[in-house]
């Protein structure tokens, strides 16, 4: 699995509604509303580079209202939580 961080810089009138579109595209995990030098932050989570570029390339940049990314990809997860098991049905957090 590959997983990357989209930094977005957003029109600031269609902030809110990027967010939710991004968030219906198959393969992004999350996107939150963010302080910075960006507006938004997408996780991506898909099986390999290929799907990465795809999305990257064939569906965010051609969206309205983003105007520059920045995409980081993670080499390791150091977390709390077991995210295979999030994602399968029967979730419960212990």
């Amino acid at each position: 699995m590959v997983t990357a961080i989209i930094l977005i810089n957003a029109e600031r009138e269609s902030i809110n509604e990027l967010a939710q579109k991004l968030s219906k595209i198959k393969g992004i995990s999350e996107v939150y509303s963010i302080s910075g030098r960006f507006d938004l932050a997408a996780i991506i989570r898909v099986s390999d580079n290929e799907k990465l570029a795809d999305l990257v390339t064939k569906q965010m940049l051609k969206m309205e209202g983003i105007i520059k990314t920045e995409t980081m990809i993670a080499f390791r997860s150091y977390s709390r939580h077991d995210l295979e098991r999030m994602f399968t049905i029967g979730f419960k957090e212990e």
